[in-house]
């Protein structure tokens, strides 16, 4: 580095409270030139005491391992100004991201949390964790959390949380989500109030709202999710559906929609694929929807046949016509869907079923490759063997005969049968006592599908 010109050396510094430095300071930033070395050793020998104004001139010629060098300076001091780390750690780089995780990830105890405070850690603690989360590396993640969580003070709670939101692009979503909807139930509204806003903040932000309006949330918090969740409303539904013979809905269907209308507080309306296409699509937009909304379009169909492949797009590009169109999966490809039907199979497996045998899914006939690629996934994510099942009564009637199958000893049923049926059907009509009720009308089932379609946007 080159040498600072003589009249610019840290013992021409006017002291502090001297009329003359201010406009010593200004001259010495306006220096094309400034080497920060003279500077950086009249601090470390303690020749030069930092001040604010000084710290705001040398931090602009401060490049990543002067900053660094800087912070290592400032971790030494017995009473460290915690204001500092801010100033001068402006640049994203590896060194300073490597020594700020160093310094934090042995966690609250390590620092002696776990003993009678001291100034010191607080004090160091406070100041760099935002400056962790600032440098956007993915392993601070975990360092932050724990600090986040951890039962300690409150403003180095806070201070990882604000390290959480300036990083919050980059940490993992679903652990990100994880964490900040549990600390929206923390007992301090001051940890609380802001992990909500964070949320807020995410992409999709609904889905992460929607399940805290269920959680015991302090009022003031309570009032916080209010506010977001009215800054975020929900479009307006259609929900694709099956249907009966000439367009019938099932009562458990029209049950769900308008439960569902209820707590998204936005229209929902349901369209049956048995029926004939609507007529008066432009006045059922209108109807729906206000100026520049969105028509949400959810397919309540749970296996890739013919209506999700071919009469689908059909339905969408109908709809497209007329509103601007927000088109989901259908519903048999979403994974917490498909856990839920792992788990209402496990339930079943539990009953008076013979002990190896494996679970029935009973489906519709498929064909073609995607079809069979799907079942395939669908056993493995469920652990059951799918069954296609023809609705004519001839296939019902032997169906019924190999399902109540009795064993010598006792009437048990040969395996757990569950009907891939969302509503009621010629199926679940005539094997009710084999396969049991739809999967709506199984409570746990019909809960998990509220809350998933409650959260769409």
């Amino acid at each position: 580095m080159r040498s600072a010109l003589p009249q610019w050396e840290p013992a021409q510094l006017p002291a502090c409270g001297s009329p003359d430095r201010w406009g010593w300071l200004q001259q010495l930033r306006n220096q094309p030139e400034l080497d920060p070395e003279p500077w950086l050793l009249a601090l470390e020998n303690g020749s030069l005491s930092i001040a604010p104004d000084l710290l705001a001139v040398l931090a602009e010629r401060l490049d990543p391992p002067a900053q660094l060098r800087l912070l290592r300076w400032w971790r030494q001091q017995p009473d460290p100004d915690p204001g500092l780390p801010s100033q001068v750690l402006r640049h994203r780089d590896g060194a300073s991201a490597a020594w700020l995780l160093e310094q934090l990830a042995p966690g609250p105890v390590a620092l002696g949390f776990a003993l009678p405070l001291s100034a010191l850690p607080q004090v160091v603690a406070a100041a760099l964790l935002p400056l962790l989360g600032h440098q956007r590396q993915v392993a601070a993640w975990p360092v932050l959390l724990c600090w986040m969580r951890a039962p300690i003070a409150t403003p180095l709670r806070r201070a990882a949380l604000e390290g959480v939101a300036r990083g919050l692009s980059v940490w993992p979503r679903s652990q990100l989500v994880a964490g900040l909807s549990a600390l929206a139930g923390d007992l301090d509204p001051q940890l609380a109030a802001p992990a909500v806003d964070l949320l807020a903040r995410l992409p999709g932000a609904r889905r992460a709202l929607v399940p805290l309006r269920r959680c015991g949330l302090d009022p003031r918090v309570a009032e916080r999710l209010g506010r977001r969740l009215a800054a975020t409303p929900a479009q307006p539904l259609l929900l694709v559906v099956h249907g009966r013979a000439g367009g019938q809905l099932p009562a458990e269907l029209v049950a769900l929609a308008a439960e569902l209308e209820c707590r998204r507080g936005a229209p929902v309306r349901l369209q049956a694929l048995s029926a004939a296409a609507p007529a008066a699509v432009p006045a059922v937009a209108s109807e729906l929807l206000q100026p520049g909304q969105v028509l949400g379009l959810v397919p309540l169909l749970l296996l890739p046949g013919g209506h999700v492949r071919h009469d689908l797009p059909a339905i969408v590009r109908h709809w497209s016509a007329f509103a601007r169109v927000q088109h989901w999966p259908f519903l048999g490809a979403w994974p917490r869907w498909q856990a839920a039907l792992a788990r209402e199979l496990a339930e079943l497996a539990m009953q008076d079923y013979k002990p190896a045998a494996r679970p029935l899914l009973l489906h519709h006939p498929l064909e073609g490759p995607l079809a069979a690629r799907y079942l395939t996934t669908l056993e493995r994510r469920t652990g059951a063997q799918c069954v296609a099942t023809p609705y004519s009564a001839e296939h019902l009637a032997e169906l019924k005969l190999t399902l109540a199958a009795p064993d010598l000893a006792a009437p048990a049923l040969a395996a757990p049968a569950l009907p891939l049926a969302l509503a009621a059907n010629r199926l679940t009509d005539q094997l009710a006592e084999q396969v049991g009720p739809p999967l709506l009308q199984r409570p746990g089932l019909r809960q998990l599908l509220l809350a998933e379609l409650e959260a769409l946007p």
